[in-house]
């Protein structure tokens, strides 16, 4: 065991030495403004209303994989990529945010900015050359070692800084403390010897706290009753940006958004089989990567029906905000890690977070569900903040109105005609 302890020790510190050592060369990084759905939304208007911004869909829950066929990967998709050639490109942004919120920086640290535009296929600052270097190193480090589990990355050693963090902060923190155990001849539990430690209390399975948050909603049969929804709120992201958000549903998980802005508006619709955006530049098919994205988001049970969603489900006991929580740590079918905090009195799901993992790291992101109220017979959370690793793409979503089995229009789910193209005007 000693033995054991020692080598995982040495191998710890070969790879932070290694990436300390090398992390003087770097100070590199790319940013991007949006993750979460509602930023890849606010995202297209505004890039309507500035055609010169290149258009950035990110994708929040997409796991590392292979590209999904059809998908190109960033080597086809993007000019002058060198090292990250084979992976989807739905990843690349997110990757971008990631060294962002890792070294602290935008994305004019490691991209030629010229006349308010970034140039990101241009090769002219030295740190997009180390950066290069860096990433090569850290797909290296975790390709080859076993033991990283494919986590070392830029935020292993940079902490937020552009230098890596090499010296620890003082004063250390305090070790937290043993828990004090009862005194020789002290109280103990009936029938337990002097000084032996309370029993554990019986924690709950997986399926006790899903079974529990069904009841807390409302119930199984009020929800099979849930043919359709209708939403009205507002968005507001961190930036200042505000919008109008009207979300329809229909079981079981067709749906329709709107988001309006001074900018302009912008449609997102799901029939059943088809996803497909419409902004002012026109009317398209929505990426499955997108689409699956968007769907997590806006469906009508993708945060109700949590059963299906994993393979694997293991339980602890936790505090949240001062409160007791029970959280369920799952795995889905594609091998995206989760954790779900439910209140472990009312039983209600607080918040919902995601651990992706891509080839520098994994990212994390947030959801909390706040100001449950009940809507003919089911409880709905009013209020919804998503928290991502890009301090200014924190959003929140406040629901003004909210409908349960409301008349709803099945056309507004499909595909709409792309407009008549412009008749040329004559000389």
């Amino acid at each position: 065991m000693t033995k054991q302890i020692s080598r995982r020790l040495i191998l710890n510190a070969t790879i932070s030495l290694l990436l300390i050592t090398a992390g003087w060369l770097v100070t590199k990084t790319v940013n991007s403004k949006t993750i979460a759905h509602e930023q890849q939304t606010l995202s297209v208007v505004r890039e309507n209303s500035a055609a010169s911004q290149p258009k950035q869909l990110l994708t929040a829950r997409h796991a590392f994989q292979q590209p999904a066929q059809g998908e190109k990967t960033i080597g086809e998709a993007r000019k002058n990529i060198k090292v990250l050639n084979a992976y989807p490109e739905s990843q690349l942004i997110p990757m971008m945010n990631f060294f962002a919120a890792s070294l602290g920086v935008k994305c004019n640290y490691c991209h030629v900015l010229r006349n308010g535009q970034l140039i990101p296929e241009l090769d002219e600052k030295p740190e997009k050359s180390s950066a290069r270097e860096m990433i090569a190193m850290t797909l290296n480090i975790n390709k080859t070692t076993k033991d990283t589990k494919g986590e070392v990355s830029c935020f292993s050693c940079h902490r937020g800084r552009t230098s890596p963090v090499s010296i620890p902060s003082l004063p250390l923190p305090s070790p937290t403390p043993r828990p004090a155990q009862a005194a020789p001849g002290g109280p103990a539990a009936a029938g337990a010897p002097a000084g032996a430690p309370a029993p554990a209390a019986t924690m709950p399975t997986a399926d006790d706290i899903l079974n529990k948050y069904i009841a807390a909603l409302g119930g199984q049969a009020a929800l099979d009753n849930l043919k359709t929804r209708v939403m009205k709120g507002t968005y507001a992201a961190a930036s200042g940006l505000t919008a109008t958000y009207e979300v329809d549903q229909a079981a079981p998980d067709r749906f329709h958004v709107v988001f309006t802005t001074p900018q302009g508006t912008m449609e997102r619709g799901f029939n059943g089989s088809a996803g497909w955006e419409k902004n002012p530049r026109g009317v398209m098919d929505m990426p499955s990567d997108q689409l699956a994205q968007t769907k997590a988001a806006v469906g009508m049970f993708s945060d109700i029906k949590l059963k299906e969603q994993f393979t694997r489900m293991n339980v602890r006991k936790d505090k949240l905000d001062g409160k007791d929580v029970y959280v369920i740590v799952g795995t889905t079918a594609a091998g995206r890690r989760e954790r779900l905090y439910f209140d472990a009195e009312s039983g209600l799901l607080l918040r919902r977070t995601t651990a992706t993992q891509t080839p520098v790291g994994v990212i994390p992101q947030e959801v909390n569900f706040e100001d449950y109220r009940d809507v003919d017979g089911v409880k709905v959370p009013f209020t919804i903040r998503t928290v991502t690793i890009d301090a200014g793409s924190t959003a929140t979503r406040k629901y003004t109105e909210i409908k349960a089995n409301a008349p709803v229009d099945e056309s507004i789910f499909n595909k709409p005609p792309a407009p008549p193209a412009a008749t040329p005007a004559k000389p």
